[in-house]
């Protein structure tokens, strides 16, 4: 998907295309929301993850406690 943002009338046909079918009034609210959700991903996207171990990795223990200092 471009940079562009989502027309209504294309959130239209993009929903329809899967399948749903969107009642007129809902049109430009989905854009709306398809292009927040697009500009979201964008973001992580960005990120580098490259160092971050995958979640099965971490072991939460109970953290243990003495009076050594």
């Amino acid at each position: 998907m471009s940079s562009a943002e989502l027309t209504p009338s294309e959130a239209a046909r993009w929903a329809a295309r899967a399948g749903l079918p969107l009642p007129d009034d809902r049109h430009a609210a989905v854009a709306a929301t398809a292009d927040h959700i697009h500009s979201v991903v964008a973001v992580l996207r960005e990120l580098n993850l490259s160092d971050t171990p995958p979640a099965g990795a971490f072991r939460a223990e109970k953290e243990k406690h003495d009076a050594a200092v």
